[in-house]
């Protein structure tokens, strides 16, 4: 039985490929010409998940034979998944002419690329194309920024294509390639390597534009600006696969995507939190954002070590947590910052490009060059709306700029009488000033009235000038009866409160002629010009308005007295004199029981 197993097992083989062959002799196959214009795709109708990405071509080959291979259910990509993809397929040149191909990788986000073909149902696969992004640009088959695969396929040839797309450990992957002849697709090259080309060129002069407004107005915001747009140059051409193309012809790497998508976000989200100026006006968030930056930093780490897990965890947090800086600069606008309006609309178009790349890379939107191309444009949308933004910041600066200037010419042709007037003004404030001085100087700074030196000085003139005139004076002498025991039972602050309503008092009942001041502590001078019967009648009701005056204190009323003394202008008397007669007729009121009226020399 050992001797007819290998016989066994030929046999088993030889029924294997025949079944092989009648699979394929049942896969419709794609019609291809020598005028092919990328209108046909081919890879999505078998399709077979290779997770440990090991299997091998003859293993392959043994699956789709044995029907293992199954139409694409998404809308062109396979999802996040592990290891590798196969995809089967047959064209067929139904013309009398042989179809040169050029078969084009759909995307840009493949690692590797390996295509194999043989004539329908015979012999064994021939490897076409073994492509990789780190192996050096000139290996590629055809100078082209994606992968693209050349095949022949004779007049009236039918060929099997088996293609292994690999995306290392785990990856977006469109099992497609697009069908071209040699000349549409180099023609197509150019018209989109122009546009592109267009694309990055506007970042560049977006970064040139920022560095000067930088340089001119020493903004650390506008350098954040150029940075970011020369990150977003970098970023898109690096994904797009012009950096391998013309730049990183030989040291590429596939992990270079990752990074330069890891600065672009860091630097994005910078330039957000000082164009927003978050951490002043919106403190909360701007914790958030800081959170974003530090994510965005994690995610160049698992780049730079080349961790795709954490790669691939971090750039789908930054994707999701996007939207927060639409909403910080909405709140900015609320809080009255113009340009934050149109930040939040750039912002808003680059999450729905990004949007849109998500749900391409996810199956669930068809793969068009529309929307491959879709996320850059809204990338470069976004820098230009907000150049506009910026463009408003810097008009901002120009006027400020401009409004100093004008400030600094209208100083320098200020006239001779402007600035005389200035000197005017400025004496007069320093007249006024002196005058407050010597009012504050003259009097009592709790009542507000003459203090003794004053009161003194203007009674004495307002006595000589009575001499001249013939006229009488009388001098009034008032002490509050009692105020050491309001001192000491409620306070010195009580004390102050009876001394400033005695003084109101007396002040709403005597002419602004007389004069009345403070010659310390409770005792209060009045010098009246007034004749003798008058002045007496006019003391009585001082006292008595004195005694009817009432000073609440915590929920209690405190009423005063006073003790009067009277001095008249007799011959050649001073100020002087008449202050201690009326000072004697005081004490004699007190001896008397207080609260009452004495003119000096009458005995009472």
């Amino acid at each position: 039985m050992t001797a007819k197993t290998p016989a066994l097992v030929r046999y088993l083989l030889a029924c294997l490929l025949c079944l092989g062959g009648a699979s394929a002799l049942a896969q419709s196959p794609v019609d291809v010409g020598a005028d092919e214009r990328g209108t046909q795709t081919t890879g999505h109708s078998q399709v077979l998940h290779d997770p440990d990405g090991h299997l091998s071509l003859a293993q392959a080959d043994a699956a789709q034979a044995a029907g293992n291979f199954s139409a694409l259910t998404s809308k062109g990509s396979t999802g996040l998944q592990p290891g590798a993809h196969w995809s089967y397929v047959q064209l067929r040149n139904p013309g009398p002419d042989p179809a040169h191909l050029h078969l084009e990788y759909v995307d840009h986000q493949l690692i590797e690329l390996d295509a194999y073909s043989r004539p329908l149902g015979t012999g064994d696969y021939a490897p076409v194309a073994r492509l990789s992004m780190e192996q050096p640009f000139s290996h590629r088959p055809v100078a082209h920024n994606r992968f693209v695969v050349p095949l022949t396929v004779a007049a009236g040839e039918t060929r099997e294509l088996l293609v292994r797309y690999g995306s290392r450990e785990s990856g977006y992957t469109f099992p497609a390639l697009r069908i071209w002849s040699p000349e549409h697709l180099e023609t197509r090259q150019l018209r989109e390597t122009t546009l592109t080309g267009f694309l990055f060129g506007g970042f560049f002069l977006m970064s040139i534009f920022a560095l000067v407004a930088g340089v001119v107005s020493g903004k650390l915001l506008f350098y954040v600006y150029a940075l970011y747009a020369l990150s977003k140059l970098t970023c898109w051409s690096t994904i797009l696969g012009y950096t391998h193309q013309f730049v990183l012809r030989d040291q590429f790497h596939w992990s270079l995507m990752s990074i330069s998508g890891a600065v672009t976000i860091v630097l994005g989200l910078l330039f957000a939190r000082l164009f927003l100026q978050t951490r002043a006006h919106t403190p909360r968030l701007d914790y958030l954002l800081l959170a974003m930056i530090g994510n965005g930093g994690l995610l160049l780490i698992a780049a730079l070590f080349q961790i795709k897990p954490l790669a691939l965890v971090t750039i789908t947090l930054a994707l999701l947590l996007y939207p927060v800086v639409i909403g910080a600069g909405l709140l900015r606008w609320r809080q009255g910052q113009t340009e934050a309006a149109i930040f939040s609309l750039a912002w808003g178009v680059l999450v729905l490009g990004l949007l849109m790349q998500a749900l391409r890379d996810l199956g669930l939107v068809p793969h068009t060059p529309f929307n491959y191309y879709w996320p850059p444009v809204a990338s470069f949308t976004e820098m230009l709306t907000i150049m506009f933004a910026m463009g408003f910041q810097m008009r901002r600066v120009y006027l400020d700029k401009k409004a100093a200037e004008q400030q600094y010419r209208e100083h320098l042709e200020l006239s001779k009488a402007q600035l005389e007037e200035e000197v005017r003004l400025r004496t007069r404030e320093l007249e006024q000033a002196k005058l407050v001085a010597e009012l504050e100087a003259r009097t009592d700074p709790l009542t507000g009235i003459l203090n003794r030196r004053s009161f003194l000085t203007d009674a004495a003139v307002r006595v000589k000038l009575a001499r001249r005139q013939r006229k009488t004076c009388c001098l009034f002498m008032f002490d509050l009866d009692h105020f050491k025991r309001i001192n000491d039972s409620l306070g010195h602050s009580t004390g102050d409160q009876v001394l400033c309503a005695f003084t109101d008092t007396i002040r709403q009942r005597i002419r602004e002629t007389d004069v009345f001041g403070r010659l310390g502590g409770e005792e209060f001078a009045l010098l009246v010009e007034e004749p003798k019967e008058s002045v007496i009648a006019l003391a009585e009701r001082l006292r008595m308005d004195i005694a009817a005056t009432q000073v609440p204190v915590n929920n209690r009323v405190v009423t005063i007295t006073a003790s009067i003394g009277l001095a008249f202008t007799e011959g050649e008397a001073s100020v002087e004199e008449l202050l201690n007669q009326a000072d004697e007729a005081m004490y004699q009121a007190k001896l008397e029981g207080r609260n009452r009226v004495v003119e000096a020399g009458v005995a009472g």
